[in-house]
């Protein structure tokens, strides 16, 4: 693998600068690829942006970029993107990108690179950039994609797994989660926590489909034409959610709803019965999950609700009236091998309260959670 410096200036970047929307955003006089299928949209908001314009215009050095060489004559961004399509979109003067410059009356005025005088709009192009080019094996320059991650990029799981399996299925896969007006945000953005941007929605949707499986399901696709089969996923895990919890409720945002609809699609359930259970949870002091609350209602697996537990002055109480005296074995014990224990269930309305609490030694309290 070889990794070497390349002289470069602004002008030499934004040469033939083109952004076609989903055809991509090029530069480098059409051989450098801005924004590969890996990438994230461009998130830079007008103060991140304009420091770079600000930083070129005083000659103060940008962070070090990184490309990757195809080994076709073209290059793509492996480290910042950000900065390059600032930069681009300043010169060939994007609509409503403008710097504020003090005037003669010092006060700002906002100068895009067209208002600017000859001499700054040359320094601006002359400005020397420093960019490090990878060549070398796929799986070379994987290596030092991770390695270059790990010293400063932070990119998210699944940027990575995009950049592994980078081709035309992840290139329609961004298309339907991966933007910010995408196709799942506007059907299911309810339900989904995190950022399409950051791939967030991406990975959780390949999760739910794949078992937990990303890389491998990945994998299988590579190289497809399109990502349809995992949009028709989705929409059937939002339409079944919808179906089965009829009301809406801000506590259902980030639920893990495409295992529940694997295991329960195909289930009889009443939606009725279910409103009014949740309904009954919801008002119950004991629950303090109410996220849980949704596959509580189809496993009954009582860890989703995260119950009130007996705190530990209640435990030392009991264990006192108990004189540290098993309640079911009757034998001698130190608190720390006992754990408290409800007399009456919260299934059959028990509360976390000291007089239903009882104090088992470990092996007891095992025996009859398993009754």
């Amino acid at each position: 693998m070889k990794i070497e410096l390349i002289d470069l200036t602004v002008r030499d970047l934004v040469a033939g600068y083109r952004d076609d929307g989903e055809g991509g955003v090029r530069g480098y006089g059409g051989k450098l690829d801005i924004r590969p299928p890996f990438q994230r949209e461009f998130i830079y908001k007008v103060k991140e942006r304009n420091a770079v314009i600000d930083s070129i215009l005083k000659g103060f050095p940008l962070n070090v970029m990184y490309w990757s060489d195809r080994g076709d004559g073209t290059y793509e961004i492996i480290d910042g993107q950000q900065r390059t399509i600032s930069i681009a979109q300043y010169v060939a003067e994007k609509p409503g990108f403008s710097i504020p410059v003090l005037g003669f009356d010092n006060k700002p005025d906002n100068l895009g690179f067209d208002n600017q005088q000859p001499d700054i709009r040359a320094r601006i192009l002359d400005y020397e950039l420093m960019v490090y080019v990878c060549t070398g094996t796929d799986s070379e320059k994987l290596d030092w994609f991770k390695t270059i991650n790990i010293a400063g990029v932070k990119l998210t799981d699944q940027e990575l797994r995009n950049a592994v399996y980078s081709g035309s299925w992840v290139t329609d896969a961004k298309r339907y989660f991966s933007r910010h007006g995408c196709a799942a945000r506007g059907l299911g953005g309810d339900y989904m926590s995190g950022n399409p941007i950051r791939q967030d929605y991406l990975e959780t949707v390949i999760k739910w489909i794949s078992g937990g499986q990303i890389g491998e399901y990945m994998r299988l696709q590579q190289h497809d034409a399109n990502a349809l089969p995992l949009w028709e996923y989705f929409m059937a895990v939002i339409a079944w959610t919808k179906a089965t919890f009829t009301e809406y409720r801000s506590s259902m945002k980030g639920v893990d709803w495409g295992s529940l609809y694997n295991s329960y699609k195909n289930a009889k359930l009443d939606p009725v019965a279910i409103e009014a259970e949740i309904e009954i949870l919801l008002d119950d002091e004991e629950v303090q999950r109410e996220s849980g609350i949704y596959p509580y209602i189809l496993t009954r697996e009582k860890k989703h609700l995260n119950l009130r537990a007996f705190d530990a002055r209640m435990k030392r109480r009991v264990y006192r009236k108990q004189e540290g005296i098993c309640a079911i074995c009757k034998k001698d014990f130190d608190i720390s091998d006992m754990e408290a224990d409800h007399i009456r269930p919260w299934s059959e309305g028990g509360k976390t309260s000291e007089d239903n609490c009882q104090m088992l030694c470990k092996p007891c309290n095992r025996e009859k959670a398993a009754k």
